[in-house]
């Protein structure tokens, strides 16, 4: 994976990555007021670190 945006340095803030399978990983925080499936979960990012993602990615 390559880290595309979020510039914290510890492990816990929100990142969105790109992978090898042309997909997009991110990680943030929890959300529990939404259902997901079994194996899945719904996490919030800031808007800005979205918004430098979309940059990185040229669009």
């Amino acid at each position: 994976m390559v880290q595309i945006a979020g510039d914290c340095k510890g492990d816990d803030c929100p990142k969105v990555f790109t992978t090898d399978r042309n997909s997009i990983v991110v990680q943030g925080d929890l959300v529990t007021s939404v259902t997901s499936p079994e194996g899945e979960a719904v996490v919030e990012i800031p808007r800005e670190v979205w918004e430098e993602a979309a940059r990185a990615l040229g669009r």
